[in-house]
Order: C-alpha cells, then structure tokens, then sequence
C-alpha cells in the first residue's frame, strides 16, 4: 500500500475540525456539570488534536505539488478544474489555524500539568483555555471550508481574493528577508535548548543521578519544557511556510516529524505519571523507561533535523 503524504493529508485533514469540536463540546459540558473528568478529558483530546495538527498541515503542500506541480513556480494547477489561489487561501487559513491549536493545546497541557500537582484545575485556565477554543474554532471551520471547496465547485461560496493568501505574504516576506530567516533560527535553538535541557535534567533525577535535587524543583521545570516545544513547532512551520519544496518529499522531514509527534505524545503521558515525584522515593521502572524514551527520541528529532539539507537534498 502507498501512503503518501496526499493520502495522510487526505486521511487526517478532517480530524483537526471534528476532534476539536468534541474537545470543545466536552469541556463545555464539564464546566457545566462541575465535572473534573470531563474537563481532563477535553484537554486530553486537545493536547493530543494539537499534536496531529502538524502533519495535517505539513502534508498539506504534498497535495498541493500532487494536484498542482512545482511549488516554488506557483503558476496554474496542472488540473485546470482547481485553482492555485483557492489552495494559497486554504493553506494561509491553515497556518493561522494552526498557530491557534497549538495555542490551545499548550494551555490545555498546562492545566493537566496543574490538575496533576494539585487535583484541581485553576479557574484562569479553564477560561482561558475556552477563549483559545472560541479562536480556534473559527480559523479552523475557516480553513476547513476553503478545503472542502478546492475539489467541489459545487458548494463553492468564497471569492477568490486578488490579494496574496497570508501564508504567501508571510511565507515570502521570510525567505527574501535575511534576518527574519537567521532570526527565526536563533529562537528555534533556544527552544530546543529549553527542551534538551529540561528533558536532560529531569531523566538524570529519575535516574537517580541528582539525589541532592528535589522532584518537585524539576517538576515545576516542565511548563518551560512545553514552551520551548512550542517555541520549535512555531518556528520550524515559519521555515516550512516560507520554502515548502525544500521539505515536501524529503525522507528527513518525514522522519522528524514522526520522531517530533512521538517525543509530544511522551510529554503528555509524563504529565500524567505523577509516581516519578514522590520523594524519597526512587523512580518506578516505567517512569524511568519514559525518561529515557524521551532522550532517545528528542536526540532523534536533532539527528533528522540536523539531516534536512543532506538526506532529502532539497536544500
């Protein structure tokens, strides 16, 4: 079988607007009933569509080259019967709505991270955390819209702007601007940095290599670490917007992104394992299998970025 990413484009692109929808609707009805595994369960779900979002959008330029050809030339689709425009409109709702999930989804994880150390979700989260919904909501129905009129004219209701999409707006003003480029970079490392270093640190007290540390020092570290994964995604979507050929097709972006996806999915089920944090007490065996499974796959999210421009020789 061929998955390509066109076909996990096609097969996840809905996930985002449904899965958020739920999301959403539960942590409405938890709020409602005053039900704290309702509201867990919601900000579980957007955690985890906030993750999933990012190939979506990633494999998004894949369909584009499929449907349309080269994407640096951005001329006329091959297929006369779809526009090159409408696509460029799709994919600019699509950047900002992605900005705003991963939005969402970071303050979700901050108010598991609190539920975790203090059974209770603050007030300001939950607020909070609805009023990144709200946004989220909109540019994603948005996004969504334009996507399903690509391919059916039929219910086709927007009118083509004149005007350049603002993922082209953006995506040029980065390329042909030296020093939003080399900036962009520079925050992206101190991300990383964050990352490694929070990673690092809390692997080495699960480990039992820093007994003088307590657990609860390291754990209050955590928020920084989800900042700087924040920090990487954000940025590394800026590269991607501004040249997509360089990494549409190129086996070392795929292969970051998998090992990017699985090191979120780590973070998450880290929240949760709150048996690592007991002092005086050495790390369970699978807290400590966690840890160093973090490591392993932020060290591979490194070696396949580090990879980019030699593997996929798009670059």
């Amino acid at each position: 079988m061929d998955l390509s990413s066109t076909h996990l484009h096609l097969l996840l692109n809905h996930f985002p607007t449904v899965g958020f929808i739920i999301a959403f609707g539960l942590l409405i009805f938890g709020v409602i009933v005053k039900s704290d595994h309702l509201k867990v369960a919601s900000l579980v779900t957007m955690v985890g569509i906030a993750l999933l979002t990012i190939p979506v959008y990633a494999t998004g330029s894949a369909a584009e080259l499929r449907i349309c050809g080269d994407l640096a030339a951005r001329g006329p689709c091959d297929d006369e019967a779809v526009s090159r425009r409408l696509i460029e409109m799709h994919e600019g709702a699509a950047f900002v709505s992605l900005y705003a999930m991963e939005l969402a989804g970071g303050l979700a994880w901050l108010g598991l991270w609190q539920y975790r150390r203090r059974r209770q979700i603050p007030t300001w989260n939950i607020v909070l955390v609805l009023l990144a919904s709200v946004l989220t909501l909109a540019t994603v129905t948005r996004a969504a819209t334009l996507g399903g009129e690509i391919r059916h004219p039929e219910i086709r209701v927007t009118v083509e702007s004149p005007e350049e999409p603002i993922g082209r707006v953006l995506g040029t003003f980065i390329a042909t601007t030296p020093w939003t480029w080399a900036s962009a970079e520079a925050i992206h490392m101190v991300g990383l940095t964050l990352v490694i270093g929070i990673v690092l640190l809390v692997d080495l007290k699960m480990l039992g290599f820093l007994p003088a540390i307590p657990y609860r020092t390291v754990d209050r570290l955590l928020p920084w670490a989800i900042l700087g994964f924040a920090t990487n995604v954000m940025t590394g979507m800026l590269f991607f917007v501004a040249t997509p050929y360089q990494y549409v097709g190129n086996p070392a972006f795929d292969r970051k992104l998998v090992f990017l996806l699985a090191a979120g999915l780590n973070m998450l089920l880290f929240t949760f394992d709150g048996a690592w944090t007991r002092e005086g007490q050495p790390a369970p065996v699978y807290s400590k299998a966690l840890a160093v499974t973090a490591l392993a796959l932020w060290v591979g999210v490194m070696f396949w970025g580090t990879m980019l421009p030699y593997i996929g020789q798009a670059f």
